[in-house]
């Protein structure tokens, strides 16, 4: 147990104090007390912690700090180099950690930028050339500005690695291995995840020097205020159990995670067809249809925001109070992660998975990593008012012909059938059976030779011929 009680213990300036307090924070959580005075002092740091704790202001914090002494109002660019680096794996979390970065540092001259892809590289670069202190970036769109020549890191004296485990998750080790090769040998490194395997282990091996480790709880641990349940539910039967759900609920807020694009872009539009403000988010969206879904939903005009797991990690909504797992995530961790999204600072939530009999196996795993057992549940499912609306046109139409009405209609049609077929052969002409006769050609023939025997004279002084008496 820590005994800090305030932010005035950690050592931090007036400048952030009181940012701090314009946000209204008040006393540091435990990720948030450990980690700032180690990232005061200098070395690198390893530091995991359940999601929704507060790792943003962990590093952003002693990041600021640090760059206090180089803060000034100069308008020359050369004034203002990247000296700290963060890396993000998605968009979202790089644009929340920057506005957090922005929020912290509202009071100091420092600079920050986010720079993320998706969107035209043109519209970063001119915000680039007039300098900043601390670069928020995805890598990839970071490799695309350092081919440009439009940033320069030989001046960097922190980097920030946030949700580590997710960048090797996504693929980024290639990318992360050329950015850390054009840095200054002699910098800080910070790395921060929510989770802790072997292989960050060994990205920690590789590029961090003698890290001391902090771990406020325990590795892939979900947070106690967070209500888990799991409902056992034939995958056909998921998206009728999900509306009934919301509507018995009357959720203001959630997040709603499948594993593919489409079923995303498909679950959204049921449920706006039942009624329900919904929208998705994923990999296909552009980034200001993105921006505009997370600004619906924060804003509370979309209740219920359909995601891949792209959103999984950076969406910080205060006090969402419900997310559900529609389908079951292949990789434990990521079953930590999203349900992360609610419960976050000390709130309560609630996170509901439908678990098919194929995705059984999924959950065994999952359990396995949160060391703990979760109760299946049963419901018994309601088919919603539009489907049984739908359903009964449908069987009342295709039910039509073993009725007694459709079966006189049939034979009245059949009646009418029969009235019809002399009608068919009213031109019944014996000369129209006959086959084909060249009678045409035979009158051509004639016509010829008679036009022939009746050519007019033409005079011999015209060239005509002399006729014969």
């Amino acid at each position: 147990m820590t005994e800090i009680v305030n932010f005035d213990s950690l050592g931090l300036a007036p400048e952030l104090l009181k940012a701090l307090t314009d946000s209204g924070y008040t006393t540091p959580t435990p990720i948030q007390a450990q980690a700032i005075p180690v990232a005061l002092a200098g070395g690198d740091l390893m530091a995991g912690a359940q999601t929704g704790t507060g790792k943003t202001a962990a590093f952003a914090l002693p990041l600021l700090q640090k760059l206090l002494p180089f803060a000034n109002n100069g308008a020359s660019p050369a004034k203002h180099p990247v000296r700290a680096l963060i890396l993000t794996p998605t968009r979202e979390l790089a644009i929340q950690v920057e506005e957090s970065v922005r929020a912290y540092a509202k009071h100091t001259p420092l600079r920050s930028l986010v720079v993320y892809g998706g969107v035209d590289i043109r519209t970063q670069t001119p915000h680039l050339k007039t300098g900043i202190e601390v670069l928020v970036a995805t890598p990839g769109r970071l490799l695309d500005h350092i081919e440009q020549k439009t940033v320069q890191l030989n001046q960097v004296q922190m980097l920030v690695l946030d949700e580590a485990d997710r960048m090797l998750d996504m693929g980024f080790m290639p990318d992360l291995k050329r950015i850390l090769a054009l840095l200054p040998k002699q910098r800080q490194n910070l790395m921060f995840s929510a989770t802790f395997s072997n292989d960050i282990k060994k990205l920690a091996d590789d590029f961090l020097t003698k890290p001391q480790l902090i771990e406020v709880a325990r590795s892939n641990a979900t947070n106690d205020n967070v209500t888990q349940k799991v409902y056992s539910v034939e995958q056909s039967d998921k998206e009728a159990l999900l509306i009934q759900l919301l509507k018995a609920a009357n959720a203001k807020q959630v997040i709603i995670f499948t594993k593919t694009k489409i079923t995303a872009s498909r679950l959204s539009r049921s449920l706006e067809r039942e009624g329900l403000a919904a929208d998705a988010i994923h990999g296909d969206k552009t980034q200001q249809e993105r921006i505009k879904a997370l600004d619906g939903f924060k804003a509370g005009t979309i209740t219920a925001l359909v995601a891949t797991d792209v959103a999984a990690r950076g969406l910080d909504i205060s006090e969402l109070p419900m997310v559900i797992n529609y389908e079951i995530p292949s990789a434990p961790e990521d079953y930590v992660h999203r349900i992360g999204r609610t419960g976050r600072a000390g709130a309560s939530g609630i996170a509901i998975s439908f678990v098919s009999p194929e995705e059984e196996k999924y959950m065994v795993e999952i359990e396995k990593l949160i060391k703990r057992q979760i109760t299946r549940e049963t419901v018994a499912i309601e088919k919603s008012s539009t489907r049984a609306r739908t359903s009964s046109t449908s069987s009342s139409s295709t039910s039509k012909p073993s009725a007694h009405k459709s079966a006189s209609a049939s034979s009245n049609q059949d009646a009418t059938a029969t009235k019809r077929t002399p009608f068919k052969k009213k031109n019944s002409d014996p000369w129209f059976d006959k086959p084909y006769e060249a009678v045409v050609a035979a009158h051509q023939q004639v016509t010829v030779r008679s036009s022939t025997t009746r050519k007019a004279p033409v005079a011999a002084l015209l060239g005509g011929l002399v006729l014969n008496k």
